[in-house]
């Protein structure tokens, strides 16, 4: 959807406002909260290991405990399923 300027503007990541990682994890760190969730979860969010796991595997298949970062990890529990 293009905004003001006429720049089109990807949309948040479908699991953002659920997400536990940031619910949970990240809710006393808003500003490093902030800027993870501007690499991952603002505009693609193809580089996030959580929505990769959610992706292939369902919302229930998502570690509490994996980091946004993790893709190797979340590539071995693709794997191991």
């Amino acid at each position: 959807m293009p905004d003001r300027k006429g720049v089109t503007k990807m949309a948040d990541c479908e699991c953002l406002a659920t997400c536990p990682f940031f619910n949970d994890q990240m809710a006393d760190m808003p500003s490093m909260s902030g800027i993870i969730k501007t690499r991952y979860c603002t505009g693609s969010n193809v580089h996030c290991a959580r929505h990769m796991v959610f992706r292939t595997l369902g919302r229930d298949a998502v570690p509490k405990d994996l980091y946004p970062s993790q893709v190797e990890r979340a590539q071995e529990v693709i794997d191991a399923h």
